[in-house]
């Protein structure tokens, strides 16, 4: 009977320290988030400028060539293209795509729609250029809060479940 007892409560402390590791893994998640986000648009301003290529085409050659979540919201995009204009497309993207982004992150990123395929090349960049360049801001605060809640919910886990394990005993 007491080897049960004690099973158990290693369980619950073992639970409790994975919610706290899952907990801090979204900090983590959204700052990965963020840099690829920033490397597909570094990417998409390098071949605008350089191959003229359809921005469909070139959203999807992304989409395959970044992790999930950020190829996801290439891929819808360029699917949306067929039956939409690129603006729209890109918000509704990112609106639906399932990422640990928070709603400022998207709003920052949503901002590249304003001139995407409705003006010329250079006029593209630039916003391309602007959009990075919030996105930089917006990776230093995600970094931040990484550095500093990664951390606590990690310890916050583990203490948390030796407090119920201590007041269980």
């Amino acid at each position: 009977m007491q080897i049960i007892k004690y099973f158990i409560l290693f369980l619950i402390l073992l639970g409790t320290s994975l919610i706290g590791k899952f907990l801090a893994k979204k900090y983590v998640y959204r700052l990965e988030e963020l840099e690829e986000i920033k490397n597909a648009l570094n990417i998409l301003k390098t071949k605008i400028k350089f191959t003229y290529e359809p921005i469909p085409e070139i959203f999807k050659e992304i989409s395959s060539n970044t992790n999930k979540n950020v190829g996801n919201i290439f891929k819808k995009a360029s699917e949306k293209m067929e039956t939409t204009t690129a603006n729209i497309a890109w918000e509704q993207a990112v609106e639906e795509t399932e990422t640990n982004l928070k709603m400022q992150d998207k709003q920052t990123i949503k901002k590249l729609s304003k001139l995407l395929g409705q003006t010329d090349v250079d006029g593209q960049v630039s916003q391309i250029e602007i959009t990075e360049n919030f996105l930089e801001s917006q990776i230093k605060e995600a970094f931040c809060e990484k550095q500093k809640n990664e951390k606590l919910f990690t310890r916050l886990g583990t203490i948390m479940g030796l407090a119920i394990v201590i007041v269980l005993c």
